[in-house]
C-alpha cells in the first residue's frame, strides 16, 4: 500500500477518521485547561571565608579555598535530607524543593529551586528555604563548637527569581497523548476499510454436500450454463414440443446441439454399386 493509497483510505473512510481526530483534541485542549502548570523559582548562594581567614587581604571572594566547596556539598546534603524536610514543613515550605551544587560551577556556588502550582507561595517558599540553609549552615558549625570568627559564611548571589512556568513536560504529555490519538484514529479507519472491503468480496459456495451455500447452476453437457443457454436459444427450439416450464432442454437436442454435416458415403474397395432399375420395371 502505498502513500496514495493511503490517502484515498483516508478520504473513503472519512466518516470514521474526523470523529476520532475531533475527539483527540477535544481531549487535548480540556487535558491542557485542566493540568495544573507547575512553576519554578531559583535563588543562588555562596560560601565565603571566615573573617580570619580573608582578614589578610581584607576581600573574602579572593580566598575562595577547595574546602569551602566540600563544605557547600554537605549543606546541600544536610538540607536536602528527611530531617530538613520536616523542619522546612513545620515552617510551611509544603511545595517541592531542592538544594545542590550549582552546575559548570568555579567556586562554592549553591542551586536553591523550589517547584509547585502557585507562584506566590513557590516564590515565599524560596526565601523560606535560603534563610534555613543560612541557618543550618550556623548549626552545623556552633555543633563543632567553631569560633565565630572562623565560622565560613554564606551571602546571596542570586535573589529569589520570579517564578517561571514549567511547560515542557506538560507540553510533551500533551503531544504523546494526541499522537496516540491519531494512530487510534488511523487504526479504525484502516479496521473500517478492511471490514468492508472483506464484505465486498463474494462469499465461497458449496455444493450440496457440504451443506452450505447454495447449489451450483445447472449446466449442460456443453459445459455452458443453462443460463447461459436460455440467452443463445435458437428459433423453434420451443416450438419443437418444449414446455413453458422445462429448465433444461431434453437429453435428444444434445446429440444435435452442434451443426453437424452429411458427407457422401465411399463404397468399399472391390464391390460394385447396386444399378438402379428403370422406372418403368416394375
Amino acid at each position: 500500500m502505498d502513500l496514495a493509497e493511503i490517502f484515498r483510505v483516508m478520504r473513503r473512510r472519512w466518516y470514521v477518521l474526523l470523529p476520532g481526530l475531533l475527539i483527540t483534541a477535544g481531549l487535548v485542549v480540556g487535558a491542557w485547561r485542566v493540568l495544573p502548570v507547575s512553576y519554578s523559582s531559583q535563588s543562588t548562594v555562596a560560601l565565603l571565608n571566615s573573617r580570619k581567614g580573608a582578614a589578610a587581604d581584607g576581600n573574602p571572594f579572593l580566598s575562595m579555598e577547595p574546602s569551602l566547596t566540600g563544605m557547600a556539598d554537605s549543606l546541600a546534603r544536610n538540607v536536602n535530607s528527611d530531617a530538613a524536610k520536616g523542619d522546612l514543613k513545620r515552617a510551611g515550605l509544603t511545595e517541592k524543593y531542592e538544594v545542590k551544587i550549582a552546575d559548570n560551577a568555579q567556586g562554592p556556588l549553591l542551586w536553591i529551586t523550589v517547584t509547585g502550582h502557585e507562584p506566590t507561595a513557590v516564590l515565599k517558599g524560596n526565601a523560606t528555604l535560603m534563610e534555613f540553609t543560612k541557618q543550618r549552615l550556623r548549626e552545623l558549625q556552633a555543633d563543632q563548637k567553631v569560633a565565630p570568627d572562623a565560622m565560613i559564611r554564606i551571602t546571596t548571589i542570586v535573589p529569589p527569581q520570579k517564578p517561571e512556568a514549567q511547560l515542557k513536560s506538560t507540553i510533551q504529555y500533551l503531544v504523546m497523548g494526541g499522537g496516540l490519538g491519531v494512530v487510534l484514529s488511523l487504526v479504525a479507519t484502516f479496521f473500517a476499510e478492511a471490514r468492508r472491503r472483506g464484505a465486498a468480496r463474494p462469499r465461497h459456495r458449496q455444493g450440496p454436500a457440504g451443506g452450505e451455500g447454495p447449489a451450483p447452476r445447472a449446466a449442460t453437457r456443453s459445459g455452458r450454463p443453462e443460463e447461459e443457454r436460455a440467452g443463445q436459444e435458437r428459433p423453434g427450439e420451443r416450438a419443437a414440443g418444449w414446455p413453458e416450464e422445462q429448465t433444461a432442454p431434453p437429453e435428444s437436442y444434445d446429440q444435435r446441439d452442434q451443426p453437424t454435416v452429411q458427407l457422401p458415403v465411399r463404397p468399399a474397395p472391390g464391390t460394385r454399386p447396386a444399378r438402379r432399375p428403370p422406372s418403368w420395371v416394375k
